[in-house]
């Protein structure tokens, strides 16, 4: 039995390869099923987001079919082109750090940032028909491991993206963004991050707005805000709290004239303006009216930057915890192991009894009942404390890591080698969300 992850991340494919190779939640059954057919593998677990698609598998016994090929001819298809040079494999323990490190943000483009928790979460949601006692117990833990991380360090605070970091700046003005009102100009990746940041800290209403209409509506609809026309957005800037721009314009399209007249309209309500595109939206002039607090890209990275040493500070923590979740897994899984080997190891043994004593009764001629059960009795007694100590010992060798070698071993010198691996559930499915993250398991 083998675990192994495969896949591409934002580590080692560009972009548009990870767009091509990225599923959809309705494809990931089917996908998955078809995988695990072709590999034959025992379990399976698909996690596909806008920056990473990996596959989780349990693989087979040894001589079914390379599960790692079966990942590269599924992401090949899907790609249209070879997939394995965007690619990487992690196996064993290498495989269970992997998502642990993944699931606590610390294999993210952004260190710490933790919509990725969700993510991880959902893919083991959509992949229980196809997931088992392995990588259960797997995913549970990983989500437990990356609630630890977040709450045993700093790995996950402060704001870690422009987007994130604008909506900090916005929050030290007013306070709070609860009930503010914002309007977005652009209708890119930047812009839609940003929306999303401002309706999490409880944005009232948001407009956004975009030269091509259509680009607006869909980013509004997306995020249930209210898109406008480009041309008529200007006479709303009056009543908004925020401006956020980031247009793909090359030169200024907010004038230090379109601001100061709905600062004239605002009395002395603050406007904060944050200008995350390159070239720059704003005119830098437009700071130094009153009232109104503009930040661009250099101020944006500098909060950055900060958050980001401070998190990277953290890194050798969050290792340590991750370190030891490993251990505990790997001792686990290695005990899983044994169970069945101890099982079939004794069930052997006991056949070779049964067979024994009944050639040697016939050989004893007429017996007793009474001399016929003692026999019984001292065979079976002579076997148990012969197999006592292997027993005990490969089940302690499991659980101390070295179990999988010694494991091997048995099955070789017992000649075990058909014995196959409970199937049994081995983890509460009815831990919550909350627990996990919390850090809590049953």
């Amino acid at each position: 039995m083998a675990l192994i992850v495969s896949g591409i991340s934002h580590r080692t494919a560009p972009i548009e390869t990870r767009e091509r190779c990225a599923y959809g939640v309705r494809e990931i059954g089917p996908t998955l099923a078809a995988v695990c057919e072709a590999a034959r593998a025992r379990e399976g677990v698909l996690l596909s987001t806008c920056n990473r698609t990996e596959f989780y598998l349990v693989e087979g016994e040894p001589g079914e079919p390379d599960a790692v090929a079966g990942v590269w001819t599924t992401l090949s298809a899907r790609l249209g082109s070879d997939a394995t040079p965007f690619g990487y494999v992690r196996r064993d323990r290498d495989a269970v750090r992997h998502l642990m490190r993944v699931a606590a943000g610390l294999d993210s483009m952004v260190l710490g940032e933790a919509q990725i928790h969700g993510q991880v979460r959902d893919a083991w949601e959509l992949s229980r028909g196809h997931s088992g006692p392995v990588l259960n117990r797997l995913f549970q833990t990983a989500l437990s491991v990356a609630g630890r991380v977040r709450t045993e360090t700093a790995v996950g605070r402060g704001a870690a993206s422009v987007s994130s970091a604008a909506v900090l700046l916005a929050k030290k003005i007013f306070g709070s963004l609860q009930g503010r009102r914002a309007m977005v100009l652009g209708a890119g990746e930047m812009a839609s991050l940003a929306l999303q940041c401002l309706l999490d800290e409880g944005v009232r209403a948001a407009l956004v707005a975009n030269r091509t209409y259509e680009h607006a509506d869909a980013l509004a609809r997306r995020h249930g805000a209210t898109a406008m026309r480009y041309e008529d957005c200007w006479s709303q800037l009056g009543s908004v709290d925020l401006l956020i721009c980031s247009t793909a314009a090359p030169h200024v399209v907010v004038t230090r004239e379109q601001v100061a007249q709905a600062v004239a309209q605002r009395g002395d309500r603050p406007l904060c303006i944050l200008d995350i595109a390159l070239p720059r939206d704003v005119d830098p002039t437009v700071g130094r009216l009153d009232n109104v607090f503009l930040y661009d890209l250099d101020d944006l990275r500098a909060v950055v930057s900060a958050n980001l040493e401070l998190r990277r500070a953290e890194l050798p923590t969050a290792e340590h915890v991750i370190d030891g979740e490993v251990e505990r897994y790997w001792e686990w899984l290695a005990g899983l192991a044994a169970v069945p080997v101890v099982a079939g190891f004794r069930a052997a043994m006991e056949r070779l009894r049964a067979e024994e004593l009944t050639h040697a009764l016939r050989r004893m001629g007429d017996l007793s009942p009474d001399q016929r059960a003692a026999l019984e009795h001292f065979s079976r007694a002579l076997m148990n404390k012969f197999l006592h100590e292997p027993s005990v010992r490969l089940r302690a060798a499991a659980a101390n890591g070295r179990g999988l070698a010694i494991v091997d071993a048995a099955r070789y010198l017992f000649a075990l080698h058909d014995t196959p691996v409970p199937t049994s559930p081995a983890v509460d499915d009815r831990t919550t969300d909350t627990e996990i993250a919390n850090g809590e398991r049953r």
